[in-house]
């Protein structure tokens, strides 16, 4: 019974959002879990059409949630302590983005970007491509498996 109400939750509009919410929220330095929440949506009906929708999705929502991070990179004030993701994007320029997927790490790559003033359509190509192939890596693991 519960297998199969989260099967139709996930399978159903109500999974975008919450798979939404969740890649939204998994950007910012908040914990999420958007890959389980994707896998699951994914596994609840695996077509691809509806793979590639659920991936778009995910990947529009955290690609958001880091360039809002991004924004608030803007406004912080000009001295702040020099920290590994600081030094990561001052080497690697906005292409660090592409990691920004990365747990823990990642979240700030954002955010120092935005402090290191990367420009906005740099910091979002470069965001949205890693985020993109990891969410399609993990759709594709998902839509092999089942």
């Amino acid at each position: 019974m519960l297998i199969e109400t989260l099967t139709n939750f996930f399978a159903g509009d109500a999974g975008i959002w919450a798979l939404c919410a969740s890649a939204f929220l998994s950007a910012t330095i908040l914990p999420g879990s958007s890959e389980a929440v994707l896998s699951a949506a994914v596994a609840s009906a695996p077509e691809c059409s509806r793979a590639v929708m659920l991936v778009a999705a995910a990947s529009a929502c955290n690609t958001l949630g880091s360039m809002t991070s991004w924004c608030i990179g803007r406004f912080i004030p000009d001295r702040l302590p020099d920290a590994p993701a600081v030094e990561r994007v001052r080497r690697w320029g906005a292409a660090a983005l592409f990691f920004a997927w990365v747990p823990i790490v990642g979240d700030m790559l954002p955010l120092a970007a935005g402090w290191l003033k990367i420009k906005f359509w740099q910091a979002l190509f470069w965001t949205a491509a890693g985020k993109t192939v990891r969410y399609s890596a993990v759709a594709v693991t998902v839509v092999h498996l089942f």
